[in-house]
């Protein structure tokens, strides 16, 4: 089975004010909510592909009970932790330009972070955990550590969608899969990164310091893949027009895990990761499974 962690989740609410005007009482021509949060996006859209995951984290309040009645709507397992407060809003007003309003989240008291590690020593040989995103104000901030080290040994394979620090301070318990975005990798390094033999120089890098596959997303420009192995994969992204970047990055893990685990294959992994990743961004939401295999059509996948 496969987990994904969402320390804070949230409900998007995006709404179009064209003009928006500051200091005065604007009215909405549109209105969407969404579900957000970088573990649950993976497990939506490993959903919308066909593969079961169970979504873990926290949830608070009215909002909170209003976030998992939406995934299960989406078909999603959620074993959310229910604490006191109210899960964050986060409002994207897109007016002449974009403006975000992210809201903080509720405060995680030590009795449900304890729940949430009891749920994880239930996780088996031959589980997946997808760890992503930033650690909240009120948990420790070595949480990912700590989690990896609970689960070190036990056949578990971490995926790790982080960036700076965090990343570093996990990569000596291996994890399965890390992917930093190009800008990501050079700042790990304190680098301009530009070139894809750059990009494959610091990943081994990255493989050095305990690291199995490497995933680098490079924008339009496609992406890198470093397997295990040595070998590297390289390609554009397909070709499509931009709507919306937000939970592409997510979907390129789901992508990857779909594809490697129902193939097996490193390969496959890779291009249903770029084309997931990029169906989302060629999309104002996250993609669906038809909308991934169009762009697959274009790849040597089986």
């Amino acid at each position: 089975m496969i987990y994904t962690v969402t320390f804070n989740p949230s409900l998007d609410h995006t709404i179009w004010v064209d003009p928006f005007r500051l200091g005065a009482v604007n009215r909405t021509q549109k209105e969407e909510l969404f579900p957000g949060g970088k573990g649950i996006n993976v497990s939506i859209v490993l959903q919308n592909l066909g593969m079961e995951s169970i979504i873990l984290g926290f949830r608070a309040g009215f909002t909170g009970e209003a976030l998992e009645n939406m995934l299960y709507e989406y078909g999603c397992q959620s074993r959310l932790i229910p604490i006191t407060g109210y899960t964050r809003i986060n409002v994207k007003i897109k007016g002449q330009e974009e403006t975000d309003i992210n809201g903080q989240g509720p405060e995680i008291p030590a009795q449900a972070q304890k729940e949430l590690f009891s749920q994880l020593a239930h996780l088996r040989e031959g589980d997946v955990l997808v760890l992503a995103g930033s650690i909240p104000n009120s948990l420790p901030e070595d949480t990912y550590e700590r989690i990896c080290k609970q689960l070190q040994g036990r056949g578990i394979s971490f995926v790790v969608d982080a960036t700076g620090t965090l990343l570093w301070k996990v990569l000596p318990y291996h994890p399965f899969l890390i992917k930093p975005n190009q800008m990501e990798l050079g700042e790990l390094f304190d680098k301009q990164i530009e070139t894809t033999e750059e990009i494959v120089y610091y990943a081994k890098l990255l493989q050095n310091q305990g690291a199995k596959n490497v995933l680098i997303s490079r924008g339009g420009d496609g992406a890198v893949f470093l397997t295990e192995d040595g070998t590297v994969y390289q390609s554009p992204s397909p070709k499509g027009t931009l709507v919306n970047a937000v939970g592409a990055g997510d979907s390129m893990v789901a992508g990857f895990l779909y594809g490697y685990f129902r193939q097996k294959s490193y390969e496959q992994a890779f291009y249903m990761g770029l084309c997931a990743g990029s169906a989302t961004a060629f999309h104002p939401w996250l993609a669906t499974k038809e909308q991934i295999e169009k762009l697959a059509s274009h790849f040597p996948l089986k």
